[in-house]
């Protein structure tokens, strides 16, 4: 990982224990929610915050770094608790083949701003940030489909 990749995944760290804070508190905003999910080593629930994206054809959790724990962590689960400020639903994250992450990837980032795709950049998961480079790279970056339990 580079010095910039480095550095942006430990803003975003702070940021994060702020807004796993906020959550807690009952205060929900932008698309963040909380992801419950038991360690898949150590058994142990772990918290992560993420965002739950309204995309074509449902909601969906996108990978936003290389080698995230949350990942690995909801791969080996079979459900997941998602909470939004006080509220809280059991789901199941469905990762998608890499042929059918392809067009999701490319509808977020021509659909958001810009910073969106510049991010999969700085962490080294794409090599371009444009819709079509992003969408490149969908073999390193997982996506998940939420759907009910």
């Amino acid at each position: 990982m580079t010095d910039q990749a480095q550095s942006y995944r430990r803003k975003v760290n702070s940021i994060n224990k702020v807004i796993t804070g906020l959550q807690r508190a009952g205060l929900a905003f932008g698309p963040t929610q909380l992801l419950h999910v038991k360690g898949r080593r150590s058994g142990q629930l772990r918290t992560f915050p993420i965002a739950v994206l309204p995309l074509t054809g449902g909601k969906y959790v996108i990978q936003a770094f290389p080698k995230a724990a949350w990942v690995a962590n909801v791969r080996g689960a079979d459900t997941v608790t998602l909470a939004r400020g006080r509220r809280s639903s059991t789901v199941r994250l469905v990762e998608l083949p890499v042929e059918e992450r392809r067009p999701l990837l490319h509808e977020l980032v021509r659909t958001s701003p810009k910073s969106v795709g510049r991010r999969y950049v700085t962490t080294g998961l794409a090599e371009s940030s444009t819709p079509d480079g992003v969408a490149a790279a969908a073999e390193r970056i997982a996506v998940f489909r939420v759907e009910p339990v």
